[in-house]
């Protein structure tokens, strides 16, 4: 019996890189640059394949010089390894890349090893001190410890990491210790005491892949109940290097190859006997192995070995199970900002993108997942060769919360909609996942008026309809909207009182009055309201958009009529006067006004007195005018007020008079002259 390890071959990380790259080949028009920054993967097979396919391998300097290309329009693109590159690498590509928009970038670096860069960079400073477990000469190291800030330190076994710490004093350092991706898990365990006991502060940051934990247990666990083990991998991969140490303790019958090729070599008489004689071999895989190579060595094998039907039948009855429109569940695995992972077992990787899983471009995956989560989604489309299943949790979510829509259908509950596209007749809004129509007369939006404003907002909604047959449910933002104004509405008036007072814009202007926005409520200030001047239209005081302070006159709730006050007592003129003034008091006048028996002049804004004839000067004058004229600025005495007419006498010629003189002056301008005065100003000022 052969035994293929569920987690061997690609991690998602190189699936990642490789996906991406074979898109580029699938898109490559002619006169396009595609090249790897260094061998993409650790794989001979698959780096031929891509040098087959037009793609280039290139240093540093290599990639730079493709940038006067680019400018002179060849269209470049450059991909990263997986395994990670240096800080100043990236830097130098970017600044390519900013030169020229046909020079691209492509940072196909695993999401694992980037979250070691960030752990570097963050862990190495003043103070501090990275240590890293690894080999200082493999890619992936390489690019790591270009992050570090100040003092780092590589090393490849625990020994050597107990051996410098015995001969070293770090009392003066805070110790941060990660490790390779690819590092094998029983030395790192060994690494986590050692540090532990050496240096009680340590910070440890365990970054061996879960992809790699996964395979090097269960490499191991396989390992023990196989008569023959094979690793399938480059010579110069470290996970592979790994996975044979890790088998070898429990399986000594391990041997390491790179294609089924290496069976047949010569020098492999050895395995190629055991194979064909073995009752139950246990194949496994390093994370650049591409599953064409692990199918072909299974293949090949199996035919060498007399249980291979039995197998064969097996594995493609497990197979069956995943197919599209299937509902699999699956346990993440990796989860980047755009997609997330699941092992679905049997080799088979489900992969799920953010559109499949949320609307929302905010929430972090990372927030909804954790690894080890179980999963559940819909296969949209499958390959056995490339051993991918792509999933959509929403399909399976649309199923569940289905109920959900009708239960707020019949409760009429008011629920919160991402609004995701505008069409012609209305727009789309998801609810629990689950799409629902909102007619354009039930988006609250003017007709005519631009529904795509509403495309990427929240609304709170309510389920209007539903049409189960169809599984169609409308839904209406409107009536959200009128629900709230008639609460607001009924709220308002049940806590309406004479004199409350409101501060609100001016909603529109009337030849009478002016209306008032209260708070979903209108209210009228009657033009006399707004102003102790005479208006002939409140556009003198007041436009439509100010917003004033007004109080309550009186109100009808039945005939939804509120009348409102906006000036007050304090604003009267006539109570500016009277506070300022009282009678036999000097005041600074501006006339505003000359007639033939005398002149009116302005004592506060809205308050005028009368300077009779007969008080102008100290001798007798035949004309107001050759005098006194509009604008003159006079010091008069107040001779006189009359509260309940509002009216107010004045003297210039008091100030120049005194004792007997001024008695005389005053008795000059007897009250039937002043009445006649005013009203013949009234009469005036009417014409």
């Amino acid at each position: 019996m052969i035994k293929v390890a569920k987690n061997a071959g690609f991690c998602f990380g190189v699936r990642r890189a490789t996906d991406t790259i074979e898109e580029l080949i699938k898109n490559k028009t002619q006169g396009d640059v595609i090249c790897t920054l260094g061998k993409l993967i650790h794989n001979d097979q698959y780096n031929d394949f891509l040098k087959e396919n037009g793609v280039s391998v290139m240093d540093v300097d290599g990639a730079v010089a493709l940038l006067e290309k680019a400018l002179e329009g060849t269209r470049i693109t450059i991909v990263t390894r997986a395994h990670g590159i240096e800080d100043d690498i990236q830097k130098k590509l970017t600044e390519c890349a900013e030169k020229s928009e046909n020079f691209r970038l492509i940072d196909c670096t695993c999401p694992y090893v980037k979250k070691i860069h960030k752990i570097a960079q963050e862990n190495s400073g003043k103070e501090e001190i990275f240590f890293l477990m690894g080999q200082a000469e493999h890619p992936e190291v390489k690019s790591i410890m270009s992050y570090v800030k100040n003092q780092g330190r590589v090393f490849l076994s625990a020994d050597e990491l107990e051996s410098y710490l015995n001969t070293h004093d770090l009392s003066n350092f805070c110790v941060n210790i990660a490790s390779q991706t690819t590092q094998k898990l029983s030395e790192w365990e060994k690494s986590e005491k050692i540090i532990k006991k050496h240096c009680t502060n340590a910070k440890i940051f365990d970054t061996i892949c879960s992809v790699t934990e996964k395979r090097q247990t269960e490499a191991m666990e396989l390992s023990r109940r196989c008569d023959l083990m094979v690793v399938i991998g480059g010579r110069d991969s470290s996970n592979t290097s790994k996975l044979v140490q890790v088998c070898k303790n429990h399986c000594p019958d391990t041997f390491w190859i790179e294609t089924f090729e290496d069976v047949l070599a010569e020098e492999n008489k050895v395995l190629f006997d055991k194979i064909r004689h073995a009752n139950y071999i246990g194949i496994t895989a390093g994370a650049s192995t591409p599953d064409s190579i692990i199918q072909e060595v299974k293949e090949n094998m199996e035919n060498l070995n007399e249980n291979f039907a039995q197998l064969l039948e097996e594995e493609y009855a497990k197979k069956a199970k995943i197919y599209v429109g299937a509902t699999v569940t699956g346990t993440v695995m990796a989860i980047s900002e755009n997609e997330i992972s699941l092992d679905l077992g049997d080799k088979l990787t489900g992969v799920i993108t953010r559109d499949q899983i949320t609307d929302s471009n905010d929430v972090k995956l990372s927030e909804i997942f954790k690894i080890g989560d179980a999963v559940e989604a819909s296969v949209i489309s499958k390959s056995d060769v490339d051993g991918i299943a792509i999933l959509s949790k929403k399909k399976v979510d649309v199923v569940k919360n289905w109920q959900k829509i009708v239960d707020y259908a019949q409760s009429q509950e008011i629920v919160n909609a991402k609004i995701t596209k505008s069409t012609k007749g209305g727009v789309i809004a998801s609810i629990e996942g689950v799409d629902v129509f909102v007619p354009a007369s039930m988006t609250g939006i003017a007709k005519d008026g631009d529904m795509s404003a509403l495309v990427g907002t929240t609304q709170e909604v309510k389920v209007v309809e539903i049409k189960e047959d169809r599984r169609r449910a409308i839904a209406s933002i409107k009536a959200v909207l009128s629900e709230k104004k008639k609460q607001a509405k009924e709220a308002f008036w049940a806590n309406l009182s004479e004199g409350a007072e409101f501060e609100g814009p001016v909603k529109s202007l009337t030849s009478y009055g002016a209306f008032v926005d209260l708070g979903g409520v209108d209210g009228l200030v009657h033009i006399t309201e707004l102003s102790w001047k005479r208006l002939k239209h409140p556009n003198e005081v007041v436009k439509v958009g100010d917003v004033i302070k007004v109080f309550v006159k009186s109100f009808d709730k039945e005939a939804n009529r509120i009348s409102l006050g906006h000036k007050t007592d304090d604003q009267n003129p006539w109570t500016i006067f009277k506070n300022q003034y009282s009678e036999g008091s000097v005041a600074s006048v501006k006339i505003v006004g000359v007639t033939t028996f005398g002149a009116f002049a302005e004592i506060v804004p809205g308050v005028d007195g009368l300077i009779h004839i007969s008080q102008i000067a100290d001798r007798k004058i035949d004309s107001v005018a050759n005098v006194l004229k509009v604008g003159d600025i006079v010091d008069a005495q107040i001779t006189g007020i009359d509260d309940e007419k509002q009216k107010v006498s004045l003297s210039i010629r008091a100030l120049l008079s005194e004792g007997e003189e001024v008695e005389e002056a005053a008795e000059e301008a007897t009250e039937e002259a002043v009445e006649e005065a005013v009203e013949e100003a009234t009469e005036e000022a009417a014409e």
